[in-house]
């Protein structure tokens, strides 16, 4: 069985998955774009993995967006996105919470109509290590 463990900024919430991934998806809706303040959301699903809250489950908050299934957890107290399970018993996990790196490469990038104008082009922009001096 595949471990993996993930925290939130503040180090409030802390959890650990046991099982596999199904999907890694890239999701450029709008409803992520708004949740993530980027161009795209990086969530890992499952079907079949449990997860197990170690500290800190009464710091988890889950918002859903009326009239939609989008649904996003996060910790009250810093605003990380945390994992959340769907009605449907699907694991969403966002990626950036894990502190257990993931072998998986993302399986697509998916909602690209959706996607924002700005992303167009990014590999001619200039990268550095750190912050730019």
């Amino acid at each position: 069985m595949t471990h993996y463990s993930g925290s939130c900024l503040c180090g409030n919430a802390k959890f650990e998955v046991v099982g596999k991934f199904d999907g890694f998806y890239l999701c450029h809706c709008q409803h992520c774009q708004k949740d993530t303040g980027s161009a795209h959301a990086a969530n890992l699903f499952s079907n079949s993995a449990k997860l197990t809250w170690l500290a800190g489950s009464d710091a988890v908050t889950t918002f859903t967006l009326p009239g939609t299934r989008h649904k996003k957890s996060f910790c009250k107290f810093c605003g990380s996105a945390l994992p959340t399970i769907h009605e449907v018993g699907l694991l969403a996990i966002p990626a950036g919470c894990l502190d257990t790196e993931v072998a998986m490469s993302p399986t697509a990038h998916i909602f690209t109509a959706s996607k924002a104008v700005w992303t167009t082009g990014l590999g001619d922009v200039p990268e550095f290590e750190g912050l730019p001096e």
